[in-house]
């Protein structure tokens, strides 16, 4: 059988192109003991993958030139020679960009599609729901009636923690970069949404919180993490999950010194990583799902479809293309 693979060609200065990818053509190699034979169905890309293309120490380790690109997929066991996974297993994990993968098990976790779509184990019962799910309710601790702010709050898990934000009393403020997401976040209940790219930020934010902001779920840090300091209330929390908007930045951008207006306002601001509550998944998994069969928790995709359509589908995070977790569909 014929199989293909993605790797990285080279490390991208600034903004990633289609040319840090290479695709190769290769046999699918015969299982031995102990081995079980994957098909790819759905791939996820998402934005901490641009931070493993680079070089230099970080919480993992970057992608190796010359070697298949990885991160979270879905797969079906279409041959097996391992008893703890028979054929037509789903399974879960890490796994390389490629349409076929022969796997000895290690990190795999089989899923169910009867609690809930394959794909969904990617998103809102995977790694971003689970980063929604510990980041806001351990570092943030929302109460009733506080007011939490979300940068990024159409995307993978921005949407989630609004929505849980929702769950738990708070007023719901979330930033996105069009009008369409705009629209999608007030229709998941968020009770005001700003689009970042026309309004003008300080004044829009101040406007949608009257009583400042007691929780920030930061996905996007620049201008907007800049003025959602400006509000912080006494005691507040700030879970502090991604900054996309430099990650392609060549050099590292020169931003006000935000540690007066922290200390001033006693606000805690902790960085984390999904990792770090990996113990604690399946408490996240359980509840994350309990919400969504009780419908208080909706997901949303954007789907691709096609092994050669991976590359264009994570260049496409960094220009807003997608609502919700981006996902592609292999097969």
């Amino acid at each position: 059988m014929q199989n293909q693979t993605i790797l990285l060609a080279s490390r991208p200065t600034g903004t990633p192109t289609a040319d840090n990818f290479r695709f190769e053509t290769s046999e699918v190699p015969a299982l031995t003991e102990g081995q079980v034979l994957l098909k790819t169905l759905y791939v996820s890309v998402d934005p901490y993958m641009r931070g493993r293309m680079n070089e230099g120490k970080s919480y993992v380790p970057p992608f190796e030139l010359n070697q298949p690109v990885a991160g979270g997929a879905v797969a079906e066991v279409i041959d097996s020679k391992l008893h703890s996974l028979p054929v037509g297993s789903l399974v879960t994990g890490n796994l390389p960009w490629q349409q076929y993968i022969v796997s000895a098990g290690q990190g795999l976790q089989v899923i169910s599609a009867d609690e809930a779509p394959a794909s969904y184990y990617l998103g809102l019962l995977g790694m971003p729901g689970l980063t929604a799910y510990f980041g806001l309710l351990d570092i943030c601790d929302p109460k009733p009636g506080e007011t939490v702010v979300v940068s990024g709050a159409a995307g993978a898990v921005g949407l989630i923690v609004g929505q849980i934000a929702k769950i738990k009393g708070a007023r719901v403020i979330g930033t996105a970069g069009s009008d369409e997401k705009v629209a999608y976040l007030k229709e998941l209940g968020f009770d005001e949404a700003i689009n970042y790219k026309t309004a003008n930020i300080p004044e829009a934010l101040a406007a949608a919180a009257p009583q400042g902001v007691d929780c920030y779920f930061d996905n996007v840090g620049g201008p907007i993490t800049d003025a959602v300091y400006d509000l912080l209330n006494n005691h507040a929390r700030i879970a502090l999950c991604g900054q996309i908007s430099s990650y392609n930045d060549a050099q590292a951008p020169m931003g006000p010194r935000p540690e007066g207006k922290l200390l001033k306002t006693s606000t805690k601001l902790q960085g984390f990583i999904v990792s770090n509550y990996y113990q604690r998944w399946p408490e996240g998994v359980k509840q994350l799902t309990e919400w969504y069969k009780e419908g208080k928790l909706r997901a949303e995709e954007t789907v691709t479809e096609g092994f050669d359509q991976i590359p264009t589908a994570f260049l496409g995070l960094f220009k807003g293309e997608n609502t919700g977790k981006a996902i592609v569909k292999v097969a």
